[in-house]
């Protein structure tokens, strides 16, 4: 009995892996792109194309000069990106989680396999936006204008 359910186990194991897309497609190709905010974006991330799957986060690293988050993605080999695109790291849910979406721009030559992304937009602090609408920051004061001269005119 112990036996079956191991089996049943490892079975639905695979089935997950090979239907959530997790691992590196065969063929696939990197690009980079460099973020200011990585935020809740994950290793094994999805990458999209209006909506659809198209690729997953490899790896994301610290660029030790620029400080900035630097996002490997793994692409779907038949899915060329033109070199204009924007790459954009967006939230699942308000619960936390995160994918990178695609934009693809209007350029003729396409993005080679190892470039990079140029166009990119970090993740937003969603905490911050709303503790920003619930306590708003009072304007700053404007400097006193400067004192008209006293004397006969």
């Amino acid at each position: 009995m112990g036996l079956l359910v191991l089996v049943l186990a490892a079975g639905f194991l695979v089935y997950s892996l090979s239907v959530g897309g997790v691992g590196r497609k065969a063929g696939a190709y990197d690009l980079t792109a460099r973020f200011g905010e990585a935020g809740a974006l994950a290793p094994g991330a999805t990458v999209t194309v209006a909506g659809v799957k198209v690729g997953t986060v490899s790896q994301i690293t610290l660029d030790p000069k620029t400080y900035l988050a630097v996002a490997r993605l793994s692409l779907d080999p038949t899915v060329k990106l033109p070199s204009d695109s924007t790459a954009k790291i967006t939230s699942d849910s308000l619960l936390g989680g995160a994918h990178v979406a695609i934009a693809p721009g209007g350029a003729s030559d396409d993005l080679k396999p190892g470039g990079e992304i140029e166009n990119t937009q970090g993740a937003v602090d969603l905490f911050s936006l709303i503790g920003q609408v619930i306590r708003p920051q009072p304007p700053a004061a404007a400097a006193p204008a400067a004192a008209a001269p006293a004397g006969p005119q």
